[in-house]
């Protein structure tokens, strides 16, 4: 079967989760990594999306590097800088994963919108998603900039099949959206219950 560009991410999801159920840092970035390819058939519409996953998996990449054995898991990045009271600071790991987390958050809603609603404009898929996971971190400027950059979406029909090779473009977004849904969703919840929890 001919691939899509979900093909290397779909590929890595499944090496993502190890036999513990703990989700493995490399494999983990190497998936997010893999949709940047994706994200740059958006254009300049996606740029600063881009540039900000980028920058994140750089940022824990780096760590992970520095100790491949003990970073192994990608919770133990945050887990040391607990231990170190540095989790909060704005160049932690720690904020690398959760704005990592809240960026694919959004790339997942929007191509679930894609999916679901095909009478929808790509800059309404991105504008209903944005609303749905980024609006509420950013300030005025970042939502007022999105706003703005959404007008630069490419024509809907034009991108689907560029994305989609030759490949089954549907099945893929969907099986990519199930996959790493459930990996934001465990990421949420040990950020939250390890760090922001009351």
């Amino acid at each position: 079967m001919e691939a899509t560009v979900f093909a290397p991410a779909l590929e890595e999801l499944q090496h993502v989760k190890s036999s513990q159920g703990e989700i493995l840092t490399k494999h983990f970035l190497d998936a997010c990594r893999h949709i940047l390819p994706v994200i740059d058939k958006f254009g300049a519409a996606m740029a600063l999306v881009k540039s900000d996953i980028g920058g994140n998996i750089t940022r824990l990449e780096t760590l992970y590097s520095s100790n491949p054995t003990r970073f192994n898991c990608l919770y133990s990045l945050v887990q040391v800088e607990i231990e170190s009271k540095t989790a909060k600071s704005s160049s932690s790991c720690t904020n690398g994963l959760l704005w990592l987390t809240r960026a694919m958050d959004f790339i997942v809603a929007l191509f679930q919108n894609l999916i679901e609603h095909d009478d929808w404009s790509m800059s309404q898929a991105c504008t209903e998603a944005y609303n749905k996971t980024l609006k509420k971190w950013h300030g005025w400027l970042a939502s007022s900039s999105f706003t703005v950059v959404m007008k630069l979406a490419p024509d809907r029909k034009k991108f689907m099949e560029v994305i989609g090779g030759t490949g089954d473009i549907n099945a893929d977004i969907e099986n990519f959206c199930t996959s790493f849904s459930p990996l934001l969703a465990q990421n949420h919840k040990f950020l939250w219950l390890g760090i922001w929890a009351p």
